[in-house]
C-alpha cells in the first residue's frame, strides 16, 4: 500500500459522519477511495448527505495527523513483526469477515499477518473474573485446539480471554500451524495495550499470532469499541466457545453475534451455585451445544477430525484420592468436607494445603474449596 492509497482509505473511514455503512455504500457506488474522493459534491450527495460529502472533501486536521502517524507506524524497522492495514476485499483481508453483514472497512494488524489467510479459528470468550476452574478450562481447551493446529481467537481481556491466549501459545507448533497461534482482537489502537498488565502477553501473541483492531492508532478503550470488537471475534471464527459467563456478560453478545452469523455456539456447563455459570446455562437452554472437552467442539466443526479415547475417559472419572472424591466438582465448605471425610480439622486442612500446592484444589472466596482437576 502506498502512502497515497493509505491516505485515501483513512480519509474515507475517518470522515466526520461516515460510518461503516456509509463507507460501504460509497465503495459500492464509486469503487476505491481515490475514486470516491475524486467525485464532485453533487455526485457524492447521491449516496450520502451534504454534510458527509463536505467532510469527505475537506479532511479534518486530526485525519491528516492520523495519516502521518499510521504511515510512520507501517514503516517501523523490521523487528520480526509485520504491520499491515488491511482494507475491505484486499489480499490478506480475512475471507471469513466478508460473509458478515457489516464487515470492517479497514483493519490494523500486527504480528504474523501473512498467516491470517490460512487460519481456521475457534473463538473463546468468557468472564473477566472466572473461577479458578474456569481459568484452567480456558487454558486446557485452548491448548487442545492449538495442538491440532486451530487458531484460538479472543479479545485480550482479563480472565478467560487471557487464559485462552496463554493456552494457545503453549500449544503452538509452527510445523502444525498454517495459521497464527492465536488472534487477539482488541478495542483500542494497536499502539496501545489494554489492559496494561497484558503488555507482555500482547508481545508474545505478536511473535506467533496476530493482534487485530478496527480502531485507528491512538484510539483509547472506549465502551462502544468492545461490542464492535466482539462481532469481529465471532466473524473470524468457525464457532464460539463460551467458557464461563455471568447472565449480563459481554461474552453473550459475542455468542449472539456468532449465532446471527450462522456460526456454532458452544458452552461449558458449571456449578449450579456459581454465578459465572449462569450465562453458559442460559445459552445451553437456548440451543448452544453443551461441551465437556475440546473434542466435543472439534467433532461438531469437523466431524471425524478427532476420535475420543473411551478408555482414557473412563479411567479419569474416578480418583484414587478419597478427599478429591469427597470434594466432587461443586464448591464445598470445610464443614461439609469434615462431615464427608470423617477427618479431624487439622488433618483435613493439612491435606487440602497439599492438594492446593499441587494445583488440584483451589481456595475460593467465602471459605469454599473447589476441585481443579479434569473430570
Amino acid at each position: 500500500m502506498t502512502r497515497e492509497e493509505l491516505a485515501a482509505w483513512l480519509q474515507l473511514v475517518q470522515a466526520d459522519g461516515i460510518g461503516p455503512d456509509s463507507a460501504r455504500r460509497l465503495l459500492a457506488a464509486f469503487g476505491l477511495p481515490e475514486q470516491i474522493l475524486a467525485q464532485s459534491r453533487p455526485a457524492l450527495e447521491q449516496v450520502v448527505s451534504s454534510r458527509q460529502a463536505e467532510a469527505l472533501r475537506n479532511p479534518a486536521p486530526e485525519t491528516l495527523a492520523l495519516i502521518d502517524t499510521t504511515w510512520t507506524w507501517l514503516q517501523q524497522p523490521d523487528d520480526g513483526l509485520q504491520r499491515r492495514v488491511l482494507t475491505l476485499g484486499s489480499p490478506g483481508y480475512p475471507a471469513s469477515l466478508l460473509q458478515m453483514a457489516d464487515p470492517p472497512v479497514l483493519l490494523y494488524a500486527l504480528g504474523q499477518c501473512d498467516r491470517l489467510a490460512a487460519s481456521q479459528g475457534i473463538a473463546m470468550v468468557g468472564s473477566r473474573n472466572p473461577t479458578p476452574q474456569g481459568a484452567i478450562n480456558a487454558r486446557q481447551f485452548a491448548r487442545a485446539f492449538a495442538d491440532l493446529g486451530w487458531t484460538v481467537i479472543s479479545g485480550l481481556a482479563l480472565g478467560v480471554d487471557a487464559a485462552a491466549h496463554e493456552g494457545a501459545l503453549s500449544g503452538f507448533d509452527a510445523v502444525v500451524h498454517a495459521g497464527p497461534s492465536t488472534i487477539a482482537v482488541v478495542g483500542t489502537g494497536l499502539d496501545r495495550v489494554y489492559p496494561r498488565q497484558h503488555r507482555e502477553l500482547a508481545h508474545r501473541i505478536a511473535q506467533s499470532g496476530v493482534l487485530l483492531s478496527e480502531c485507528p492508532l491512538g484510539a483509547p478503550p472506549l465502551a462502544h469499541h468492545f461490542p464492535q470488537r466482539n462481532r469481529i471475534i465471532a466473524g473470524l471464527s468457525h464457532g464460539v466457545l463460551v467458557v464461563e459467563a455471568a447472565p449480563q456478560s459481554g461474552s453473550l453478545i459475542t455468542a449472539r453475534q456468532a449465532s446471527e452469523q450462522g456460526k456454532e455456539v458452544f458452552a461449558i456447563p458449571g456449578s449450579i451455585h456459581s454465578p459465572q455459570s449462569r450465562g453458559c446455562h442460559a445459552l445451553i437452554r437456548q440451543g448452544a451445544k453443551l461441551v465437556e472437552s475440546a473434542e466435543d467442539v472439534l467433532e461438531e466443526l469437523r466431524p471425524g477430525l478427532v476420535r475420543r479415547n473411551a478408555a482414557d475417559e473412563v479411567a479419569c472419572r474416578a480418583s484414587d484420592d478419597p478427599l478429591l472424591d469427597a470434594l466432587g466438582y461443586d464448591p464445598v465448605s470445610l464443614d461439609a468436607l469434615l462431615a464427608r471425610t470423617g477427618l479431624d480439622t487439622a488433618a483435613l486442612q493439612a491435606r487440602l494445603l497439599e492438594l492446593e500446592l499441587d494445583g488440584q484444589v483451589g481456595r475460593l472466596p467465602g471459605g469454599l474449596f473447589q476441585r481443579m482437576g479434569q473430570s
